[in-house]
């Protein structure tokens, strides 16, 4: 019996563009998108017997074929043809669900990454990535983390330069949204604003963090805004509190605004915890330390 533990990384989006439809019938996506220190725990054992189960501290979260956790040890299995004696799978949950921050990735991305090195690494990064896609579309980009532009689905992938020192006040409203929902809501209505990719490609380059702020924008952001008023809500706070910049991530319905002083983003993170149960000060994390995640006893 062998065992190991992960940190499952979440990701905010700097920005996420809608390019159009791929033949496939799947949305053409645009995102730079970060990885940030708010993370998952994840123990995975292997040899235990059985076949593959999952606990997590989450009541509500599923942990049959519905988990992405599960979902990811089956695909393993099934790219390696390894036989693991059965798979045990426990998650800690800190990030929020339905919340645009890729939590169910991140897991997943956390499950391939200890199979793979407890099973004394069968695949390579580029085939895990390729595994994970068949899991979901934002696992590639959680198994590689840091900072990226992520194209198509989200599995074509550019590593861009660290961000520079910063912090991120992240706060989730009660009502979250269903990214399928929110994917149709779109069809249904013209975007009249699109994040200008080449611009924050440009900023990130120079390490220039105001500029990465004034970059940021989200497409799907004014859909779930006119649906969830706590989105502009927070917003007003985050940008009332003096940070660089306030967006929502992903499909929603988290806020993240960015800071460059600790203690503004911690007042602002206790502001906004009088109402919100989810907030969070994060930073930047890098692609080494995602691919690092790994501690095997």
């Amino acid at each position: 019996m062998r065992y190991g533990f992960a940190k499952a990384y979440a990701k905010l989006n700097l920005t996420l563009d809608v390019l159009g439809l791929l033949d496939d019938g799947y949305h053409d996506l645009e995102m730079v998108m970060q990885s940030v220190s708010l993370c998952d725990s994840v123990a995975v054992r292997i040899g235990c017997g059985g076949d593959v189960s999952c606990i997590s501290n989450i009541s509500y979260i599923p942990n049959d074929e519905r988990n992405i956790a599960v979902k990811a040890a089956r695909a393993f299995l099934d790219a390696t043809g390894i036989n693991c004696g059965g798979i045990a799978i426990a998650v800690e949950k800190r990030i929020p669900s339905s919340a645009g921050m890729a939590g169910g990735s991140a897991d997943g991305a956390a499950v391939l990454r200890l199979l793979n090195e407890l099973c004394n690494f069968p695949l390579s990064d580029e085939e895990l990535c390729a595994v994970g896609l068949t899991v979901g579309a934002d696992v590639p980009f959680c198994l590689m983390g840091g900072t990226a532009l992520a194209c198509a689905k989200g599995e074509a992938m550019t590593e861009l330069r660290e961000l520079p020192d910063c912090f991120f006040v992240i706060a989730k409203p009660a009502r979250g949204m269903s990214t399928k929902a929110v994917f149709a809501e779109i069809d249904n209505h013209p975007i009249e604003k699109h994040p200008d990719t080449a611009m924050m490609l440009s900023a990130i380059e120079k390490g220039d963090i105001s500029s990465v702020a004034a970059n940021v924008y989200n497409v799907f952001e004014p859909v779930v805004a006119a649906d969830v008023r706590d989105v502009a809500r927070i917003k007003n706070v985050i940008l009332d509190g003096g940070a660089l910049c306030a967006a929502m991530t992903g499909s929603g319905s988290a806020v993240f605004g960015i800071f460059t002083n600790r203690e503004e983003a911690e007042r602002i993170k206790r502001k906004l915890g009088r109402r919100y149960e989810d907030v969070f000060v994060a930073e930047p994390v890098s692609s080494e330390k995602v691919r690092r995640c790994v501690l095997i006893p």
